[in-house]
């Protein structure tokens, strides 16, 4: 039975890179974000359970996003799945407004008065 969401998850394409406690590490791209976690595609191979440390490229004008605590949920192929766990405060505002923006991207283009 799959999970239900719990957040929107919004197609993306940025670069990101992670480490964890017994040493894996590794860099893949973001291929899907949401308030509450994200897909990421990485050579990498990582087992589910495994928490990491994630930094999240949102754009080159500006520092990465840190994610002090992900748990990784599921791994398939070169996919895996993390929840986010703990951000600190600064970074939790800067998330919560990319996925704003995000979801404010599709209701621009569907209103015709705005170009």
């Amino acid at each position: 039975m799959l999970e239900q969401r719990q957040s929107a998850r919004f197609p993306v394409r940025f670069r990101s890179s992670f480490t964890s406690a017994n040493v894996v590490g590794g860099e893949g791209c973001v291929v899907d974000v949401s308030v509450r976690g994200c897909r990421i595609e990485s050579p990498t191979h990582i087992h589910p359970g495994t928490v990491l440390e994630l930094r999240l490229y949102l754009s080159q004008d500006e520092p990465p996003i840190g994610v002090a605590q992900a748990i990784v949920r599921w791994s398939r192929g070169k996919f895996f799945g993390v929840e986010f766990l703990s951000l600190e405060p600064e970074e939790w505002a800067r998330l919560q407004h990319f996925v704003k923006e995000l979801e404010r991207k599709p209701a621009e283009k569907a209103d015709p008065s705005n170009p």
